[in-house]
């Protein structure tokens, strides 16, 4: 993995999902340094994707299901 921990996702997806709701409100939004306005909708919503899909990836490595399925071809002998 790429060393963050599932709370941290789900940390982050929390306050991105919080901007999301603020800048539909047409407030503004900070997280960190950054200032987020109705203007940055479609970075917000990439940062939302990215993280759900990094909740999903790490809730099902945590619960030991793999997302992706391998498939061997062979020659039966």
């Amino acid at each position: 993995m790429s060393g963050i921990t599932l709370d941290q996702a789900q940390a982050q997806l929390a306050a991105w999902l919080a901007a999301s709701l603020a800048v539909s409100q047409n407030q503004e939004y900070t997280i960190g340094t950054r200032k987020l306005r109705r203007a940055d909708a479609a970075v917000i919503k990439e940062q939302i994707t990215y993280w759900q899909g990094m909740v999903a990836q790490l809730s099902a490595a945590a619960s030991g299901r793999r997302r992706s399925l391998n498939i061997s071809y062979g020659v039966p002998r």
